[in-house]
């Protein structure tokens, strides 16, 4: 099955809408076409016009970085967008599934579930990797979107390699591999498995390691075909000006970014050490990510003390096969050695 046999006839035949920017992109003459404010912005100069819709200089620095063309690129409000607007291409509302693997990153099942889309839950085994049979015995021909997140969120291990092109050899729809958390992991990306699987959809994000959460900037990393739908389909002006400044700007402290990923993982396994002997941890999962999984023997009680103490984690404890867990993000130096601190006292007052 092609690219096109996947995609929703309606998208595929759907006239998208063009904006003033996309049709003309001379932005040096006098704008008389999209009706900015022509007389100047209320804040700073340049932001009453309309940014680029296809973010075509950042594209250029980004692909020249990770080593493909422009046309396999996709940029969107977050990693998020991306999802989204797979979901909506690919799969035919009140019709179609995508299959996730939980515990997992939870907004596939939400856009899913939005966009009135099955969700097949295969869920992980106890070494919170993949059930491969399961998976394989689960698709149909409705099943469009697999989404693996590897480092997975909330364990923060990588899924097997193996299983995973097992997947992309075998199935007929859409891989998608959110690669959010690869910068502090010690396996390659599926950015370079592209060329080999038309239909592999590789997410990243500025989020994480890039330290841009607030700018909002995730990467969708496809077929130049995949790519093409997905901008047929987004809003306009997705990405803002200011975004892409600001990314253009990061793409040249790289190495910054990578002493601070460094210094995280330095700092992981520094939380870890730490935590190891505390008497009210249970296990430390082994994590590839910037954030550890922590089973406690009562992880509402730590959650609460630790909320008390004004030190704010996530409470994994209802989510499948994380009974009593708490996610840590891996802090600062500083903000770590106060975790354990805090950690020791409410021990002292047990």
């Amino acid at each position: 099955m092609n690219i096109d046999d996947l995609v929703r006839e309606n998208i595929r035949n759907l006239i998208p809408y063009t904006s003033a920017r996309s049709e003309h992109s001379n932005t040096t003459g006098i704008l008389l076409d999209a009706n900015e404010n022509s007389i100047g912005s209320t804040v700073k100069k340049g932001l009453n016009r309309y940014p680029d819709p296809l973010q075509h200089r950042l594209k250029e620095k980004l692909a020249l970085q990770k080593r493909i063309n422009e046309d396999q690129l996709f940029l969107g409000n977050g990693s998020d967008e991306a999802i989204d607007l797979l979901i909506r291409a690919f799969c035919i509302p009140g019709e179609d599934k995508i299959l996730i693997t939980p515990p997992t990153y939870g907004i596939y099942a939400v856009y899913a579930e939005i966009n009135d889309i099955q969700v097949l839950k295969i869920p992980l085994n106890e070494q919170y990797d993949l059930n491969i049979d399961n998976i394989i015995e689960r698709i149909d021909r409705n099943t469009k979107l697999i989404f693996f997140c590897s480092p997975n969120n909330p364990t923060g291990n990588c899924l097997n390699h193996e299983a995973i092109l097992k997947i992309l050899k075998h199935f007929h729809g859409i891989t998608v591999i959110d690669e959010a958390y690869l910068d502090f992991a010690n396996e390659t990306t599926w950015i370079n498995s592209l060329d080999q699987f038309e239909k592999l959809v590789v997410l990243q994000t500025f989020s994480k390691a890039w330290g841009l959460a607030n700018i909002r900037l995730g990467m969708a990393f496809a077929n130049p075909h995949i790519i093409q739908i997905l901008n047929r389909i987004k809003y306009p002006y997705n990405i803002n000006g200011l975004t892409q400044h600001l990314a253009l700007q990061a793409l040249k402290n790289s190495d910054k970014k990578e002493r601070m990923v460094s210094q995280i993982i330095e700092q992981r396994e520094y939380l870890r050490s730490k935590l190891y002997h505390l008497p009210i941890v249970k296990k430390i999962y082994p994590s590839q990510a910037n954030f550890l999984l922590i089973k406690f023997f009562s992880a509402r009680e730590v959650y609460n003390y630790l909320i008390k103490s004004n030190i704010i984690v996530r409470d994994r404890s209802n989510v499948i096969l994380c009974d009593n867990c708490l996610r840590i993000t891996v802090g600062s130096r500083e903000e770590n050695e106060l975790l354990i601190r805090t950690l020791k006292k409410m021990e002292k007052k047990q």
